[in-house]
């Protein structure tokens, strides 16, 4: 596992200006997870991660709906929200672990709720919450991509 150093988000631009960095250097079969409190900043840096992808549409929170998906020429992004989860056990019975294979880019907030199911991801980015436009983040590389993903950031 490898660390980058803390980032500060000064405002919503510095959260788009990561995402951008990230989205350059992302991967087909990334696994990707949000965690943080809520308000960190976890959707709007998904919402700007799918569109500097090249997503063109509304990018939707699944807060409700688990997962939304977005069809690229040669993978889908896969923006899942475990919040509402009331067991860990339902990631496993909604049978979301197919959604994980070699093409897809997967986004995971909440990461903790479906924990121990979920598999194990190449980045995690922590967000953190310091006042109503700043935010800190933490991101871990645990695997060989996650740390090609971000070696630019360290």
């Amino acid at each position: 596992m490898i660390n980058v150093p803390s980032i500060d988000l000064n405002n919503v631009k510095d959260t788009h200006e990561l995402a951008k960095k990230i989205a350059q250097k992302i991967r087909s079969g990334m696994l990707i997870y949000l965690s943080g409190d809520l308000g960190s900043g976890k959707t709007t840096f998904a919402r700007d991660l799918i569109h500097e992808l090249g997503f063109d549409g509304i990018v939707k929170s699944p807060s409700y709906s688990l997962v939304e998906q977005y069809t690229f020429d040669t993978y889908t992004v896969n923006h899942f929200d475990l919040y509402r989860f009331r067991s860990p056990e339902e990631w496993h019975e909604a049978g979301f672990n197919e959604f994980i294979n070699r093409e897809n880019i997967n986004l995971i907030e909440w990461p903790e709720k479906g924990d121990p199911y979920l598999p194990v991801s190449d980045l995690i980015i922590n967000f953190y919450y310091i006042s109503s436009d700043k935010r800190k983040v933490l991101i871990t590389a645990s695997s060989p991509k996650g740390v090609e993903c971000i070696k630019e950031l360290m």
